[in-house]
């Protein structure tokens, strides 16, 4: 009876790390699967009329500065799919901030440090995840504006 006794209290506890893990986790899947699903349930306009849409707004800024009036932008309402996009991403990077917040507690309390490394490394790929969607976004729009401002003469 001693020995079990001894045993089962030299095992690490493993409750933040498990927690943490669970949290890396979701924060994985509010990171990725928002970009497969949401398009699919609402689909993002055609790209022609992007690149359309963004040629008018640019030509219209130009005009404006031109005649030396001050250029204001239409209003325009987020989608449905857009707002479901950043609160995925805030959810994604909320996530993983608490998932990393739970391994460094659970290497303070000294439990077990796989579960803690688990949890650390999925909560920095869900914030590595977004952040690199964020670039390609970023990227994509610069390269859109670039052909529309060299369809329009700008180059």
């Amino acid at each position: 009876m001693t020995t079990s006794a001894t045993t089962s209290s030299a095992l690490p506890s493993r409750r933040l790390g498990i927690i943490g893990s669970i949290v890396g986790v979701l924060a994985l899947m509010a990171a990725v699967l928002p970009h497969w699903v949401v398009p699919m349930i609402f689909p993002p306009p055609p790209a022609d009329q992007v690149i359309v849409d963004t040629g008018h707004r640019i030509k219209d800024r130009v005009i404006a500065r031109v005649k030396g009036v001050e250029y204001q932008a239409p209003k325009v309402e987020k989608s449905a799919g857009r707002s479901w996009s950043e609160a995925a991403s805030a959810t994604a990077i909320s996530l993983g901030l608490l998932a990393i917040l739970l391994s460094v507690l659970a290497l303070i309390f000294r439990e077990e440090r796989l579960l803690a490394g688990v949890a650390a490394i999925l909560g920095t790929g869900a914030i590595a995840i977004e952040i690199s969607f964020v670039m390609i976004g970023a990227l994509i729009l610069i390269a859109i504006l670039y052909v529309v401002a060299d369809i329009i003469g700008l180059f």
